[in-house]
Parts: C-alpha cells; sequence; structure tokens
C-alpha cells in the first residue's frame, strides 16, 4: 500500500492503534492527574468517530471493531473479552448499574443492544439488530424477532 492510500485509510478514523495504546495506558497508571488527561483524550478521541467506551469498562485484549467506533456505546460496567468482534451502532448498556458481561470470541451484529445485568458466553453470535435482555449460554446464536408484515391502507385515487 502506498502513502497516498496509507493516509486516506487512516483519516477515515478506523485506526484505533493509539486509542487502545492510551486505553491500556490508563489502565496501568497511577496518577489521578495522568488518568483523568488520558480520559479526557480518548472520550474526545471516541467521540469523534461517535461513540464512546466508559472509563470502568473492563476489555480484555484489542476487540475488531471494522467500522471503527462509529455508533458504539460501551457502559462504564461493561465486560467484555478477548477476540470479541463487534459491529457499528452496538449498545452495551447498564441498567442500574449493572451492564453485561460477554465472553470470548463473541460477534455483535450491527445495530444490537444489550443490557443489564446479563452474561454472554463464549462464542455467541448475536446478530444485527438483536435486543438482548437475557443471559445466553456459550456458543449460541441470538436473532431478532421475525418480520412482520402490517396490512397497509388502501390507496384511493
Amino acid at each position: 500500500m502506498g502513502m497516498r492510500e496509507r493516509i486516506m485509510d487512516y483519516s477515515l478514523g478506523n485506526h484505533l492503534r493509539l486509542y487502545w495504546r492510551l486505553f491500556r495506558r490508563r489502565e496501568r497508571t497511577r496518577s489521578r492527574l495522568l488518568s483523568d488527561a488520558l480520559t479526557f483524550l480518548l472520550n474526545r478521541m471516541a467521540h469523534r468517530r461517535g461513540g464512546y467506551i466508559g472509563r470502568g469498562a473492563q476489555i480484555a485484549g484489542v476487540p475488531s471493531l471494522p467500522h471503527g467506533l462509529h455508533g458504539i456505546y460501551i457502559s462504564r460496567y461493561a465486560s467484555i473479552g478477548r477476540d470479541c468482534r463487534i459491529y457499528q451502532n452496538v449498545t452495551i448498556g447498564e441498567v442500574g448499574g449493572k451492564a453485561p458481561r460477554i465472553g470470548d470470541g463473541c460477534l455483535i451484529g450491527a445495530g444490537a443492544v444489550l443490557v443489564g445485568d446479563i452474561r454472554v458466553g463464549s462464542r455467541v453470535k448475536i446478530g444485527a439488530g438483536a435486543v438482548v435482555s437475557t443471559d445466553v449460554p456459550d456458543g449460541c446464536t441470538v436473532v431478532s424477532q421475525p418480520v412482520r408484515i402490517l396490512p397497509g391502507k388502501p390507496e384511493t385515487e
């Protein structure tokens, strides 16, 4: 890949190498001032890309975000395992200060919503647009409700 292609690719905002380096640095720091400064930088970087990852979120490894942080919201109480793949517009939200615990090797499709004090097992696939509010065992697939077609009103001319 040539220099021009690298610059164009980087400008899309999907390269999060620096973001994850700062994220890990913030986890290791003992200085409150440095932690606050890193939190400010991380929030600005995520906001620029349209996403949010809470300060206390526990993320093992670096998740695969094929579309960057675009529309991704991860609660500060969430826990995400290794090798997870998260697509755009996913919400991993909290209810009453409790958020999902996601196992290793999960795939979360675009627009999925995971909320509450739930456990999602390892190697789980969550389909696009699914709303998950109950525990999911290891190796399962979760999909949204079947499509319902509602009859429309006949057009009058």
